[in-house]
């Protein structure tokens, strides 16, 4: 909106033509997103609280989660509000940022309604895995047809990028469709069970968004991609936009959402906060970087389906606990300290992926 505002009033002022550098418009929208979380979450967490909208906790899990079970959740929806608003503010409506607050409506509907069945109506399951599953891949397959309509870049379509190696790609045809739709299912679910401790999920996802918005700003500045050998993606800089309002809505909840926690994001937030990260990292054909970005999400996904399989075949498991977590919870870390942990080694694995612009 701002951004279409200010282009108009240029001729006539020329300080406005300052907003039409992404840079200084991805600075606005951090701070536009910030200070719009910080605002509106008081608000939202008093009608929460006052409707009993409170968490569940595992009988099963750590015994010290057992004094969270009144606090609030479901407040992915002071996140959806406050990154929809500020995105619509500042970035430019081309394709990728239309299909981004798409997908975050889309996946945070779906999270509102489990966090719904499971906190309001007491379904202790919510949406099963299977349904969760099922709208995900609809949403998927959505994507695939539309990049297969409107490739983002003609000469790399159905080509997986090789990060650290010199403009090494490797056609994988058809089975490009299918690697988009495991990056969109992997991120949305990987955050989605990384939220267990307090400030852990939003923590991770701060620092993966800002990794992501330097690369989109790369892709889309054709001398920068050129001259790092990235591919160019026209359009995909204001993807900057829209990742720097995530980094500050994250940063304005991680204020409440802190140990001791006064609000969960509920499944209402982790479900599309991964999963818009995973749609960035395909519009910019950086999928395998995701990997490494977000390698605490892997972590917390391989840990679950290992522990599951292994206790499948064996009736014995191999940690403690999954999520992995949880794991480290029971052999006696404190909560604060294993979110703080995970959060040091996230820095470094978003340092790892930046490197990937010079290492090749």
């Amino acid at each position: 909106m701002f951004y279409y505002l200010f282009t108009n009033l240029t001729p006539y002022y020329s300080v406005f033509n300052l907003f039409k550098y992404i840079t200084v418009r991805s600075f606005f929208a951090f701070l536009t997103g910030f200070i719009i979380c910080i605002l509106i979450s008081p608000v939202i967490i008093r009608f929460i609280k006052s409707r009993q909208f409170v968490q569940t906790i595992r009988d099963d899990g750590p015994q010290t989660h057992k004094i969270k079970k009144d606090t609030p959740t479901m407040g992915g929806i002071i996140i959806l509000i406050s990154l929809i608003v500020s995105s619509l503010l500042w970035a430019q409506m081309n394709k990728f940022v239309l299909w981004s607050n798409f997908v975050v409506l889309y996946l945070g509907v779906l999270g509102f309604v489990d966090d719904y069945l499971k906190v309001i109506k007491k379904h202790s399951k919510g949406v099963s895995v299977a349904q969760k599953i099922f709208f995900q891949l609809i949403l998927s397959v959505a994507i695939c047809i539309f990049l297969y309509i409107n490739p983002n870049n003609f000469l790399y379509q159905n080509r997986l990028h090789i990060p650290y190696l010199k403009e090494t790609f490797i056609f994988i045809g058809t089975g490009y469709f299918l690697l988009v739709i495991l990056v969109l299912l992997g991120s949305s679910n990987g955050v989605n069970l990384t939220d267990g401790l307090d400030g852990l999920a939003i923590g991770n996802l701060i620092f993966v968004s800002i990794t992501y918005a330097i690369l989109s700003y790369v892709a889309g500045n054709f001398r920068l991609a050129t001259y790092l050998k990235l591919i160019y993606v026209p359009g995909a800089g204001e993807l900057t936009v829209f990742l720097s309002s995530m980094a500050g809505v994250g940063l304005g909840f991680l204020w409440y959402n802190c140990y001791p926690a006064t609000i969960f994001m509920g499944d209402t937030g982790s479900l599309f906060l991964g999963g818009v990260i995973g749609l960035i990292a395909v519009f910019i054909h950086q999928e395998l970087l995701l990997i490494i970005a977000g390698g605490i999400f892997v972590a917390e996904v391989v840990s679950v389906m290992l522990q599951v399989g292994y206790y499948k075949r064996t009736k014995k498991r191999i940690f403690l606990m999954s999520p992995l977590h949880h794991h480290f919870e029971l052999k006696g870390w404190p909560e604060t300290k294993v979110t703080v942990r995970f959060w040091i080694i996230s820095i470094i694995l978003s340092m790892i992926t930046l490197a990937s612009l010079k290492i090749r």
